[in-house]
């Protein structure tokens, strides 16, 4: 069953995260670790908002 719709609403700051199932690496060779710099500055481009910060993990445990 798919989730709801979320609203989503400016001016706000957000914690968002992505974490891997089984303690399974995300990120295996430095291009991994490019490409998803890559797929942010190409969000960027497209939404208004701003990063500010974040952290690249092999995983989150």
């Amino acid at each position: 069953m798919p989730r709801r719709l979320r609203v989503s609403t400016g001016g706000y700051a957000y914690h968002v995260l992505n974490r891997a199932v089984g303690r399974m690496r995300i990120f295996r060779k430095e291009r991994d670790f490019e490409a998803f710099e890559e797929v942010i500055g190409q969000a960027k481009a497209r939404l208004p908002m701003r990063v500010l910060a974040w952290c690249a993990m092999m995983n989150h445990s």
